[in-house]
């Protein structure tokens, strides 16, 4: 009778140590180690977003305009802005990104590696980039749209995370596929209505976020679900009769 307390003790369960609580949020955070290519990012968005802060303005203005993917500097500087447009964040709102990143872009990275989620997140960026622009260029030169179309401020990595977001969607299953790509495509919507629907930048804006996210679903969901890393063997686990035999022996 006197054991029975002491095992009804052993058998309770016991509080998690606040060490290990916080261990399991952090080990989502992104880190140098666990996703180099999330962190180095957000480092490189971060430093964009205090040169903004607290550079020349003139300075800035210029970085700018070299960097805007809209159709009239697309056409003269296609490179450049292809590359760095994807370099800042038009309303500064780090945090806010770092958030998006670290729910986006660091589940993919860990499991598939830094060099494959920069592919996804570039060619996103990229091709979403040119869908929406040059039929712009198109209309501008037919006359449809006038030349002040062209030029309006063009950057941002949202073409990019909405391409891994399409991707992480994919490679769900069943029911909880549906649901997240219903979500995905509300969210798209939700940014387009709280912005000006009306004018020519939210309609490109919406038909890359579109395009990036099914670029990701469609295209990039079934290549890495078919070339996701095999999982580790098991390690053997040694029957107690084996065990035994060998320890007479």
């Amino acid at each position: 009778m006197t054991s029975e307390p002491g095992t009804m003790l052993l058998r309770a369960p016991q509080p998690v140590p606040l060490r290990t609580r916080w261990s399991v949020w952090f080990q989502w955070v992104p880190t140098p180690r666990s996703t180099p290519f999330t962190f180095g990012y957000l480092v490189v968005l971060l430093g964009t977003t205090l040169l903004m802060r607290f550079a020349d303005p003139t300075l800035i203005d210029k970085l700018l305009l070299l960097s805007s993917t809209d159709a009239h500097n697309l056409w003269r500087r296609p490179l450049t802005s292809l590359l760095t447009s994807a370099l800042w964040l038009a309303d500064g709102g780090w945090l806010t990104y770092a958030a998006i990143f670290t729910v986006l872009v660091a589940p993919l990275e860990r499991r598939f590696g830094a060099g494959r989620t920069a592919l996804v997140f570039f060619s996103g960026h990229v091709l979403a980039t040119l869908a929406t622009e040059l039929p712009v260029m198109a209309l501008i030169s037919s006359g449809a749209l006038p030349r002040s179309a062209g030029n309006w401020l063009d950057i941002g990595v949202s073409y990019g995370f909405f391409t891994t977001a399409g991707a992480l969607v994919f490679l769900l299953r069943g029911r909880l596929r549906i649901a997240a790509l219903v979500v995905l495509e509300l969210f798209i919507a939700l940014i387009y209505v709280t912005d000006d629907p009306s004018s020519l930048e939210s309609i490109v804006t919406v038909l890359g976020h579109l395009c990036a996210a099914h670029f990701g679903f469609f295209f990039w969901g079934t290549r890495l679900r078919r070339g996701r890393r095999p999982s580790p063997p098991a390690p053997p686990v040694a029957r107690p009769e084996l065990v035994g035999a060998g320890a007479e022996t």
